[in-house]
């Protein structure tokens, strides 16, 4: 979430004289790589932590936060892959290991909304017993969505998670290929939320 915003904000390599803001080769940038191998753990955290980035005080240019693995390839000043994860073994906490490698002020951040979503994820799964306002505002997308595809029953948009918004949950993750867990997880609320947005956009467009 750091490196890139750094390199378009700094023109990195075009200030160097290239004609490109971001290689596709691993010695340079960190690269996403079609249909490679990954650990379900992983993913898990990086949805989770996808809206936060880093800053520094008094700072608005974006933090450059590059790494490299630290057993095959060293890079001083870098955070280290396998360093990183010796940290947390001795139980270092996320902002404990960025501090380790980039000093103590540095902070970690969250997105207040991401473009075209209208609610960012509570940090917490929602699920039988829970309740509040994002419970509400699932429950209201789920219901706009409902009206499209018909298949997933409509709810009481009232703050409560009860079994009703459970068996709708359910037939949501049914319909987009999600697990049918009946719990509102990371990946659930932002598909609820793209689906509403997709609906809502097409139905301004009739």
């Amino acid at each position: 979430m750091n490196f890139y915003p750094e390199k378009l904000y700094t023109k990195g390599y075009r200030n160097k004289g290239y004609d490109f803001t971001i290689t596709s080769s691993t010695a340079y940038d960190h690269k996403w790589v079609y249909g490679r191998n990954y650990f379900a753990s992983i993913s898990r955290v990086v949805d989770e932590m996808f809206t936060n980035f880093l800053s520094r005080p008094n700072v608005k240019q974006p933090i450059l936060t590059q790494y490299c693995d630290g057993q095959r390839v060293t890079c001083p000043n870098w955070l280290s892959q396998w360093g990183s994860k010796y940290l947390g073994d001795q139980n270092y906490s996320a902002i404990e290991i960025l501090r380790y490698y980039y000093g103590s002020n540095m902070y970690i951040n969250e997105a207040e909304e991401i473009s075209g979503i209208p609610a960012s994820w509570p940090r917490e799964n929602l699920q039988i017993g829970s309740s509040g306002e994002k419970v509400r505002q699932m429950q209201e997308q789920l219901n706009r969505i409902a009206q499209v595809y018909t298949s997933i029953p409509r709810i009481t948009a009232d703050g409560s998670f009860g079994p009703a918004t459970e068996t709708a949950v359910r037939r949501f993750q049914s319909v987009f290929g999600l697990p049918q867990t009946g719990v509102v997880d990371y990946p659930t609320w932002y598909k609820i939320s793209e689906i509403y947005v997709g609906v809502t956009r097409i139905a301004e467009l009739v």
